[in-house]
């Protein structure tokens, strides 16, 4: 019992704490940094790919 009145404490004092505005903001700065990361990621496979298959033994 005593554990899950820790996590509840816990829980509101987070909530209380942050603003709503703050949380979405974090998330969608780390969304779009993985965003990124991936489209750059995608774009450097789909290079990697094209330059095996029509580059050629050079």
């Amino acid at each position: 019992m005593q554990k899950i009145a820790t996590r509840i404490l816990l829980l509101l004092t987070v909530l209380f704490t942050f603003t709503s505005c703050e949380i979405v903001g974090g998330i969608f700065k780390a969304g779009m940094g993985v965003g990124i990361f991936i489209v750059i990621a995608i774009i450097g496979v789909l290079i990697f790919a094209f330059s095996k298959l029509f580059g050629g033994n050079k």
